[in-house]
């Protein structure tokens, strides 16, 4: 085990973003721990979003990775009809601080932009907001243990989904 740094920490953000372009879901997927938390939480009002995914409104919340695996499948499948054709990103991560760290482990928050484009209806869309991740080492490897998105701009046009964010 060793402490977290900013290199080990940005590789694992560029890794996830980049996995998510390509739609290399089964490396984006490998990024996440078994009992990895995702939550995108809405706004409670223009200052505030919730603050409990088990009692309050989120945007998307999956508890663990299973939740994630079978949103991949469904992409993949094409049963997703909201998702049928895939839209097309490029993620752009900045501000990356690791700001707290252990042995073993660290949180470590980000800024991201993501660029969506709709083949469909010939429009383009940016997300954006704000990232803070929990990050664990396992054999050596840094790897998400919980990532939540504060979505700045939840005017959400058609879809969100989470290879937009």
């Amino acid at each position: 085990m060793s402490l977290l740094t900013i290199e080990q920490a940005t590789a694992v953000l560029y890794a996830e973003g980049l996995a998510l372009d390509e739609r290399r879901w089964e490396d984006w997927l490998g990024l996440y721990l078994e009992d990895a938390k995702y939550w995108v939480p809405s706004w409670k009002s223009e200052t505030e979003t919730t603050s409990d995914p088990d009692s309050e409104l989120s945007l998307i919340y999956y508890e663990t990775r299973d939740g994630l695996e079978d949103r991949i499948w469904r992409l993949k499948s094409g049963l997703s009809v909201a998702s049928n054709p895939l839209r097309r990103t490029a993620h752009t991560i900045s501000n990356i601080q690791v700001t707290e760290t252990a042995d073993g482990e660290g949180t470590v928050k980000a800024t991201g932009l993501v660029h969506v484009h709709d083949p469909k209806r010939k429009v383009s869309t940016a997300f954006f907001g704000l990232y803070e991740y929990r990050l664990q080492q396992v054999e050596g490897q840094w790897l998400i243990a919980a990532k939540t998105v504060k979505l700045l701009n939840d005017n959400i046009p058609a879809v969100l989904d989470i290879y937009m964010l």
